[in-house]
């Protein structure tokens, strides 16, 4: 089982904030419902606490994940940052953790993004007559990059 203490400080803040940096990519593909898509995050680190049980995922759902994420600088910014981040993270715990580790953060983070993503209402005017299961096509392409990059092969040494 691998620990937090197995992570220096910033390797740790790369793990713990590219699940965060994941969702505000998914939140900026789509204008309108961002308060929805917040409270979707915060719904899901919560829901996630009862679901993972391993050292690891215990230690990274109980740090606050917006005192881990470097802020970019511009809107612009979010979507290079949260791509180079996330292929860190996973860079990261590929090195430092278990396979079953790996797996279990890349299911937490994707099932984050697309909590987000079912979050706003899509269609319909002012949301009457919305479909709120409906993923737009910006966000499923958030959702389809994330996923190719969890299909990324190791990085080389």
């Amino acid at each position: 089982m691998t620990g937090k203490a197995e992570f220096n400080a910033e390797e740790w803040s790369v793990v713990a904030g590219a699940p965060l940096l994941s969702a505000m990519m998914v939140i900026a593909a789509e204008r309108g419902g961002s308060v929805r898509e917040s409270v979707a995050v915060a719904k899901r680190y919560g829901e996630a606490r009862g679901q993972f049980e391993g050292e690891f995922m215990s230690a990274l759902l109980a740090t606050p994940p917006a005192g881990a994420v470097k802020r970019p600088d511009s809107p612009e910014d979010l979507h290079d940052q949260a791509t180079a981040t996330l292929r860190e993270a996973v860079s990261i715990l590929e090195r430092v953790g278990t396979e079953d580790e790996v797996i279990e953060y890349k299911r937490f983070v994707f099932a984050l993004a697309e909590s987000v993503a079912r979050a706003h209402k899509e269609g319909g005017f002012l949301g009457i007559g919305a479909n709120k299961s409906e993923v737009s096509e910006s966000e499923q392409a958030v959702l389809d990059e994330i996923a190719a990059i969890f299909d990324e092969g190791p990085a080389a040494p």
